[in-house]
C-alpha cells in the first residue's frame, strides 16, 4: 500500500512509518513548507493557509492523520489552547475535504484523536458509544473528529483513533515520571482514584496498522490497554518495576499551581475508564495488555525471582 502519514515526526508517526516501511509499504509523509528534509517521498500541506499538494495525493491507498500540537507541553494560557485546537482541527478540515476530490481517494483515513473526549467519568466503564464528556480537552476531540466528516460522507472508511496515554520509554508520558521515581519521589497524583487510560507505543502503532488493514474497522476507536489502571495502581507499579519508595502524594492544589489549574484538572486528575471495545471484537491482539509487564519490557526490567520452597 501506498501511506501517506501526517505528523511523521512525533514519537507515533515515527514508529508507525518505520513498521509501515518494514512491512514493505510506501510512506509518503506530508510535510510542511518549512520543514527540513524528511528523507523518502513527501507531500507539501500547510494547515494553517488551507494549502495542500493534491497531485501529490494521487494514488495514495491510505491517509494517518497525526498532527497535532503537544497537549502535555507548556501551560494553557488563551493562545496555546487556541494552538493546540487549531493545530488539530485545521488539518483534519483540509484533508477530509481534499480527499474527496481526489480522482482516485484513498479506501481509508484514519484520523487522531483522544480518549480526552470522554472528559471526566469517575468509575464508569466508557465504549466506542459513549457520548463526549465536558471540558476543553472533551471539545477539541468532538471538533477533531467531527472535522473528518467529509471524508466520511464521501464514502471514505474513516476510522477516528481515540488514543490513551501512549508509554515508550523515549517520548510521552513516561520519561516525565521516571526521574522523580528514580529519585524516591515516585507519588500518586491527587487522590489517586482516578482511572488512567494507557497504552504501549508498539501496541498504539499496531492498532492503526489493524485499522488500515481490517475493513471491517470504521468509527470511533478506543486505542487504550485492555486493563485500565487507576492512577495509585499505576504508580505502585512504576514503584515496584524501578526498585523504588512511592511513599508521596501530589495533592491536587499543588498539581494545579505547578502545571495550572484547568491542565491540571484535565490531564492529571481527569477519570476516564477506557476500554477499546471495538478492537477487541474486531480481533486485536495486544501485545501489552497488562501494565506491570509492559513497563518492565519498556524499561528492561525483568521479573522479580520467585522464591524457592523451603524445607
Amino acid at each position: 500500500m501506498d501511506i501517506a502519514i501526517s505528523g511523521s515526526s512525533g514519537l507515533i508517526g515515527r514508529a508507525l512509518a518505520s513498521a509501515l516501511a518494514r512491512d514493505g509499504h510506501r510512506v509518503v509523509r506530508l510535510v510542511r513548507p518549512a520543514t527540513e528534509d524528511a528523507g523518502g517521498d513527501t507531500v507539501a500541506w500547510d494547515p494553517r493557509n488551507g494549502t495542500i499538494d493534491r497531485p501529490g495525493l494521487e494514488g495514495v491507498d491510505a491517509i494517518v492523520n497525526l498532527a497535532g500540537a503537544g497537549v502535555g507541553a507548556g501551560r494553557w494560557n488563551a493562545e496555546r489552547k487556541r494552538e493546540l485546537f487549531r493545530s488539530r482541527v485545521r488539518g483534519t478540515q483540509l484533508l477530509a475535504r481534499t480527499l474527496p476530490t481526489l480522482q482516485a481517494p484513498p479506501e481509508v483515513f484514519v484520523n487522531g484523536s483522544a480518549v480526552g473526549y470522554y472528559g471526566h467519568r469517575g468509575d464508569r466503564e466508557l465504549t466506542e458509544s459513549d457520548g463526549p464528556g465536558s471540558g476543553y480537552l472533551a471539545e477539541v476531540a468532538t471538533a477533531w473528529e467531527e472535522a473528518a466528516a467529509p471524508a466520511r460522507e464521501a464514502g471514505i472508511r474513516t476510522v477516528l483513533l481515540r488514543s490513551a496515554h501512549v508509554l515508550a520509554p523515549h517520548g510521552g508520558f513516561l520519561p516525565y515520571l521516571l526521574m522523580p521515581f528514580r529519585f524516591g519521589l515516585g507519588a500518586r497524583l491527587g487522590g489517586g482514584r482516578q482511572w488512567f487510560p494507557w497504552i504501549t507505543l508498539e501496541d498504539e502503532v499496531d492498532a492503526i496498522r489493524f485499522a488500515l488493514e481490517e475493513r471491517s474497522v470504521r468509527g470511533p476507536v478506543n486505542a487504550a490497554a485492555p486493563e485500565p489502571v487507576t492512577n495509585r495502581d499505576f504508580t505502585t507499579t512504576l514503584a515496584r518495576v524501578l526498585r523504588r519508595p512511592a511513599p508521596w502524594w501530589a495533592p491536587a492544589p499543588v498539581l494545579r499551581a505547578l502545571v495550572g489549574a484547568e491542565r491540571a484538572d484535565q490531564v492529571l486528575l481527569s477519570s476516564a475508564k477506557v476500554v477499546p471495545g471495538t478492537l477487541l471484537r474486531s480481533g486485536f491482539t495486544f501485545t501489552d495488555p497488562q501494565l506491570e509487564p509492559a513497563l518492565r519490557r519498556l524499561l528492561g526490567r525483568v521479573s522479580e525471582p520467585v522464591p524457592s520452597p523451603v524445607g
